[in-house]
């Protein structure tokens, strides 16, 4: 328990009661200033902590994390305070949702779970209910402030009440002297950073609290403040902004008016505090009759307007501003002009008393030399005037000016201008120096107090459309703002005076919370610049992509009006001119402090215009790739063109207001649009993953530039898993046939065009690279499952099945060695295709799905490979060559071992990868998916399957092999690269043994038509020779791999039936 809070005030009240701080007890330490401040504060803050912790995370939430956190800490030592916390966090009942009911006894028996000393409790509400703890009534001179002036105490008074609760239940006395002193005026309250209470509501079950409550709520009390802050609100605001012309705030002015000027910004901050708190729609329930009935007469009586409400507060915050920018100023000059008025002042008077010496010529001027002596003693006092005590200088300046007065008048100097001109000119400088010395470090101490926002924390959300409305409506607003965003920056003081006064290492933490909250509404309310620059930008885009027409190179004279479009290109000026002034508005801020974090307005509005556009390119990607899988034809492509269209007016707008925004367009353009397909990419890709990269975990994700969510629409998660499952099912291949030599998919029924390469240079332009790039990825992905899927299916319908394996056992045996020639071959294994002809559906899909995906993946490499080549061919030619020098250097190295290799820990290689696949300079085919281990049966099973297939076939000259009957469909090309995909990922002796199969199988049959006296080739054995032919040309390897299985004159037999 002593590690808790209140763990920390028992130990130190124990410490006290036992005589550890000799001749302290607790009646002296809560005698001496600060430390009667610190124990108020220990025990006000330790019950904001409980309400806080019960306001923001319900208790049932609260109980779930105890229990996780118990049962998953793996240390639990035997002194574990365990007991302790979950007697004082278990669930109080207490909900913040609106309308829920409060508990009973509700915060009183929340707050007395863990026992504390009552006479330390009654000690504390003392000196709340009497003292002002903090001086501040100070600041605050005038007695209609007193209740603003001691408004942290009462929040301190309202929290530490509830320690002890009887006070509010039945001491009458003493809630009406509290009453009295802390809320005849007020009765919203705010109790930290913001958090505020509305004493009509909180202190409504308690008799004497309400009864004490009751003179503040009477309807003609508030009828009386409500008028009295309208009337006060609307005298200050013209003072303020008559304060606020330019040169009205000069120096003299200034120092001449502190008194007038402070009691000016006590006014505004008061009001402003005033009608913030008791309007604010947190602070009321609806559902509560007399609270609403409270509320309604307020709105009417102070003319509430929120606009003018704000406008106050702008003001107030740039007269502010303006005012200690000044007096910081003055202060550190301040010396050095009372040094400098001293001197000139001394140096007049010697100049005087020269000039009564009669060495200085000076018209009509006698000599005299009473008056030369009597100058220069006060050449003499003025010098000896000391800096550093003030008062005494003060006090003697003023005599000197009376005496300069005097000698004026008694000797007639009246009569000499310029005599009297220099004794004007050193009256002058006394009194400077007497305003100089004035200038005070309290002036800026109490300015600091008075001008606190911390109320405003929570509240000041409320005003944020006002903001963005009048930044829309004028963007120079931004300098306003900005005095109003330092305003409530000061804030933090708040929290941070006592953990900057412990030197405690939590104040950079607490500090960056603080002020990355700050700095996260700063972005929200300047957020509306980039919205209206894009709504212009929209406009831009409708006008240039529909109405302006481009200006051909060669035009004929007659023709020139028609292409000036002197109406829409005015238009687009227009805007683009209001884009300007918007830039403009938010560069006027400057770069501000705001707490601990710099906010420096350019990058606030490149940020602001990068999520604008990530929020709308992300919007229109998600929009413009949901299609109908029951369309015929499929919208693929004119969807496709739509989007293209709708990017590239993105970016051809956005290229055109670089200039004028002053930013890297194609910079931030390629940056966002990249990121936001790498972030769906990865999102789709999670669907594989067992543990999913989560948003905070994402590289693309960012808080400042979020890119959105949307709700899926099928079982695609994204816009670029639905584009790769649409681009998949209309080159189904149960469906369509894919011709090699064209790149080209046919329906397999109409034999019409389905799609063909073109599709990937439109999705090329549409989503550019980083599309092609990410669909590539989410393909290997899908590869991957399918081959994972193949695996266990493998398992499930191949090695449990007695029958099957038999069945292959008896093949085996048949065909061992796999040199000869099989006798009967035709029967042995007809045979063994029968006895196994109910695996082969299920085979035959898993092997064609790989194998489709393959050669989409060839298509993106090709278009990926030739517009690189074509854009960027410089990159192209030292990817090619570096890849090329890798390969040699590892190939030397294992022929010679004591060559370099790239180490374990160097990202070469991975590095170099992901710069290929983007380039397209790879091979899919060669790709290992996924680690395998060994499989009997596997090259025997594969070539079943393959022979099995082959009736289905039949050779075409133009085509090549091409499916038999549409009613039981398989496609060539996805059937060769999916088999040798899948051979890929075992070992390559399985591959050779299966070679040596298919070879066996032409030679037996062909031995066997010999035998028969059959003269043409069996399409069988064509089938399994073009498979031999493709397998080598798309491994490209050697021609003797086939030729090793089958002799050469069976080639040339075959090449003349082709």
């Amino acid at each position: 328990m002593n590690n808790l809070p209140w763990g920390f005030i028992s130990r130190y009240l124990d410490d006290l009661n036992e005589g550890v701080y000799i001749q302290q007890t607790l009646e002296t330490v809560l005698l001496n200033e600060d430390g009667k401040q610190l124990l108020c504060e220990a025990l006000y803050l330790y019950g904001v902590m409980l309400l806080v912790i019960d306001q923001k995370i319900e208790g049932e939430v609260r109980e779930r994390m105890l229990v996780s956190y118990y049962r998953y800490s793996a240390a639990r030592s035997a002194d574990s305070n365990m007991d302790d916390i979950c007697k004082l966090l278990r669930s109080t009942g207490y909900s913040s949702q609106p309308g829920a009911k409060r508990p009973p006894n509700y915060p009183e028996s929340y707050f007395r779970r863990v026992p504390i000393n009552e006479a330390f409790i009654s000690m504390v509400i003392g000196r709340l209910r009497s003292d002002d703890i903090y001086n501040q009534v100070s600041a605050y001179p005038l007695p209609e402030h007193r209740s603003t002036a001691l408004a942290t105490q009462a929040a301190m008074l309202y929290v530490t009440l509830y320690f002890e609760p009887a006070i509010l239940h039945t001491h009458q006395a003493k809630m009406r002297e509290i009453v009295d002193k802390y809320f005849p005026d007020n009765w919203v309250i705010s109790i930290y950073m913001g958090i505020t209470v509305n004493l009509a509501d909180a202190w409504d079950p308690y008799k004497a609290a309400k009864t004490a409550l009751n003179n503040t709520l009477d309807l003609s009390n508030v009828r009386e403040q409500s008028s009295r802050y309208a009337t006060v609100s609307e005298r200050v605001h013209s003072q303020v902004q008559q304060f606020l012309k330019e040169g009205y705030l000069r120096e003299e002015m200034v120092l001449d008016n502190i008194p007038r000027l402070l009691n000016c910004l006590r006014d505004c901050n008061v009001a402003i505090r005033w009608l913030m708190l008791h309007t604010a729609d947190s602070a009321y329930d609806p559902n509560n009759k007399r609270l609403r009935q409270i509320k309604d007469q307020i709105l009417t009586d102070s003319r509430y307007n929120p606009k003018v409400l704000f406008q106050l507060l702008l003001d107030t915050a740039q007269f502010e501003f303006i005012l200690k920018e000044m007096f910081k100023q003055m202060l550190s000059e301040k010396q050095a002009k009372w040094e400098h008025y001293k001197k000139e002042g001394s140096e007049r008077m010697t100049e005087l008393a020269d000039v009564f010496s009669g060495v200085k010529p000076l018209t009509r001027v006698e000599k005299n030399e009473n008056l030369q002596a009597w100058f220069r003693e006060i050449s003499k006092q003025i010098l000896s005037l000391n800096y550093d005590d003030s008062t005494a200088a003060g006090r003697k300046t003023v005599q000197l000016i009376q005496a300069l007065e005097e000698v004026q008048e008694f000797h007639q100097l009246e009569s000499n201008l310029q005599v009297c001109q220099f004794l004007a000119d050193t009256r002058k400088f006394l009194h400077q120096m007497i305003r100089t010395i004035n200038i005070k470090e309290e002036v800026l101490i109490t300015m600091q107090i008075v001008g606190d926002l911390s109320f405003a924390w929570q509240l000041i959300d409320s005003f944020t459309s006002i903001m963005q409305e009048s930044i829309r409506v004028s963007p120079s607003m931004v300098t306003k703002l900005r005095a109003t965003f330092l305003k409530l920056a000061s804030a933090l003081d708040l929290p941070l005076l006592r953990i900057n006064q412990a030197n405690s290492p939590d104040l950079l933490s607490v500090s960056q919370y603080y002020s990355g909250e700050l700095v996260s509404y700063v972005r929200k309310v300047l957020q509306i610049i980039p919205e209206s620059m894009f709504t212009s930008l929209l406009k831009i885009i409708k006008l240039q992509t529909h109405d302006i027409i481009e200006v051909p190179t060669r035009l004929d004279k007659d023709k020139l009006r028609d292409y000036a479009q002197l109406g829409p290109r005015y238009e687009v000026a227009k805007l683009t001119h209001a884009i300007s002034i918007f830039t403009e508005g938010i560069l006027m801020m400057k770069t501000t402090l705001v707490g601990i974090i710099k906010v420096d307005p350019k990058q606030l509005l490149e940020d602001g215009i990068r999520k604008e556009l990530v929020k709308r390119v992300a919007f229109a990607l998600h929009k413009g790739l949901i299609f109908n899988p029951r369309a015929k034809p499929s919208e693929l492509m004119p969807k496709l063109k739509e989007l293209g269209a709708t990017m590239d007016g993105f970016h051809r707008s956005f290229e055109y207001i670089q200039d004028y925004v002053n930013i890297y367009g194609l910079k931030i353009w390629q940056e966002e649009v990249s990121r936001i397909i790498n972030y769906n990419v990865e999102q789709e890709c999670n669907n594989f993953l067992r543990t999913k990269i989560q948003d905070w975990q994402s590289m693309y994700q960012s808080t400042h530039i979020p890119i959105p969510k949307f709700t899926p629409v099928d079982e695609s998660v994204t816009f670029i898993g639905r584009l790769c499952r649409e681009i998949l099912r209309i080159t189904d291949p149960k469906m369509t046939c894919h011709i090699d030599q064209l790149n080209t998919w046919y329906d397999m029924k109409t034999h019409q065009e389905v799609t063909s390469s073109r599709l990937f240079s439109e999705i090329q332009t549409t989503l550019g690279t980083f599309g092609l790039n990410g669909l590539d990825r989410l393909l290997c992905f899908m590869i991957v499952k399918e081959l994972q899927n193949f695996l266990s299916m493998f398992q499930k319908i191949i090695l449990r099945d007695r029958t099957v394996q038999d069945t292959l056992k008896t093949l085996m045996n048949a065909v061992s060695p796999l040199k000869s020639i099989v006798a009967n071959s035709n029967k042995i294994y007809l045979s063994a295709i029968a006895k196994t002809q109910k695996i082969w559906t299920a085979y035959l899909e898993a092997i064609m799905k790989v194998g489709q995906m393959q050669i989409l993946r060839q298509q993106i490499a090709n278009e990926l490979n030739y517009s690189c080549r074509f854009d960027s061919k410089h990159l192209a030619a030292a990817l090619e060559n570096l890849n090329k020098a890798l390969l040699a250097d590892i190939e030397a190295h294992y022929q010679d071992p004591s060559l370099p290799y790239p180490k374990e820990d160097n990202t070469l290689l991975y590095e170099i990868t992901a710069y290929l696949e983007a380039a397209g300079i790879h091979n899919p085919l060669n790709k290992i998916y996924i680690t395998t281990k060994r499989l009997p049966y596997f090259p025997i099973v594969n070539f079943l399957f393959l022979i099995a297939q082959l009736p289905k076939l039949q050779y075409n000259k133009n085509l090549g092999m091409v499916c038999r009957k549409p009613a039981d469909p398989v496609d060539w090309p996805p059937l060769v690269l999916g088999l040798l995909t899948l051979l890929k990922q075992f070992h390559s002796r399985y591959t050779e043994q299966f070679l040596a199969l298919i070879g066996q199988f032409i030679r037996s049959t062909v031995e066997q038509c010999t035998s028969q006296k059959i003269p043409e080739m069996p399409a069988d054995v064509v089938g399994a020779l073009l498979f031999l032919e493709d397998y080598v040309r798309y491994t490209k390897l050697p021609r003797r791999v086939a030729e090793a299985h089958v002799p050469n004159f069976i080639f040339d037999e075959f090449r003349t039936v082709l």
